[in-house]
């Protein structure tokens, strides 16, 4: 079938899973479509290059891993198992093979009409909603990490690279993220409170849902920082009223004056909708999970059992080692010592 085409023929990952095209490179990652050995299911096989990872690379590898085993719902891409090898580390997780909510957009100028966004950022709330419920901020909620499940009928949240679990209450200080998604206070390098980050980046997705194009967006990136600094944008007249009053919730200056997710679920411009049909169960019943074996089990747990442990020592290492004002630098991150001077500058012209 059109599906295994492209496999080399052999068990190229521990006897389980033949591996065959790329479908996506970063850094530090490649990611492969892999064909499960005795079931036949096609998989997304994450290879991380750990030769490559530095202290708090590491960090932030061992935390996605955590967050993802913790995080199951319907709306989440799924982390099946997890491989640990002495030079790489394979995250086998849910295959999205309808592509991501950036491509999807941009096939849509001028936006998705309002009833198809509405389906889609419905879940995503949920998504957020469950992970906040599990005390997990995501902190990179952009287009690019949706991902569409047609059989399925879902859209799925994925790479919870940058995520962390948080206490209520308890204020982050990791300045991390995509600029054009980022919230003032992430962008000023202020503590801040974890869910209200996630709320804000929800807002910028919904705008780009409706509209087409991100709310903040510059020739330069201090142009498009001013932006958000100010909460300055602008919303086409063909958006309506109620889902321009649902973005202008979102996107608050103040962190305290954005909407819960409570609030964002009760909003007028999300009611209406078939919830049958976006409901965990509904959702779940069109998914298919492999049929792992029972040994095939055993290594993911013992694998993430053994992450953890080293996990406690990196976080232990990093938080004296770490400079302040310093993160980890990725493809969808803006380093924040080149953010702090056109932060300065912003705050001194004001």
């Amino acid at each position: 079938t059109a599906g295994l085409k492209g496999f080399s023929g052999r068990s190229d990952l521990s006897g389980l899973y033949h591996l065959g095209r790329t479908l996506g490179r970063g850094h530090f990652a490649v990611v492969k479509l892999g064909r499960h050995v005795n079931t036949g299911q096609l998989v997304a096989v994450k290879m991380i290059d750990k030769t490559k990872l530095d202290v708090m690379a590491t960090s932030h590898l061992l935390q996605e891993v955590r967050c993802m085993r913790l995080v199951q719902h319907p709306n989440v891409v799924r982390l099946y198992e997890v491989i640990d090898t002495p030079t790489t580390l394979y995250l086998v997780m849910e295959l999205a093979e309808g592509g991501d909510l950036y491509d999807y957009i941009l096939r849509h100028e001028g936006g998705v009409v309002e009833g198809t966004a509405k389906r889609h950022f419905a879940q995503i709330v949920r998504a957020v909603s469950y992970c906040h419920q599990l005390h997990v901020v995501h902190r990179d909620l952009k287009p690019e990490n949706v991902v569409f499940f047609p059989q399925q009928g879902a859209v799925k949240l994925t790479d919870f690279g940058f995520s962390n679990l948080f206490q209520p209450g308890m204020m982050l200080a990791t300045s991390c993220g995509s600029l054009a998604y980022s919230a003032p206070e992430i962008l000023l390098g202020e503590e801040y409170d974890a869910p209200a980050v996630d709320i804000w980046s929800l807002g910028v997705i919904l705008y780009m849902l409706v509209c087409g194009v991100p709310p903040f967006q510059e020739t330069n990136d201090s142009e498009t920082l001013v932006m958000i600094l100010d909460c300055c944008y602008s919303v086409p007249e063909h958006v309506s009223d109620v889902c321009r009053d649902l973005i202008s919730r979102m996107l608050q200056k103040d962190p305290c004056r954005r909407a819960s997710l409570d609030e964002i679920e009760a909003h007028q411009w999300l009611q209406g909708l078939d919830n049958a049909l976006l409901s965990p169960e509904a959702i779940h019943t069109r998914a298919h999970t492999p049929a792992h074996t029972h040994a095939n089990t055993h290594t993911s747990i013992f694998c993430v059992k053994s992450a953890n442990l080293q996990l406690q020592q990196v976080e232990r290492i990093s938080s004296d080692l770490q400079p302040p004002g310093l993160h980890v630098t990725s493809c969808s991150t803006i380093k924040v010592s080149v953010w702090r001077p056109l932060v300065a500058k912003k705050t001194t012209n004001t």
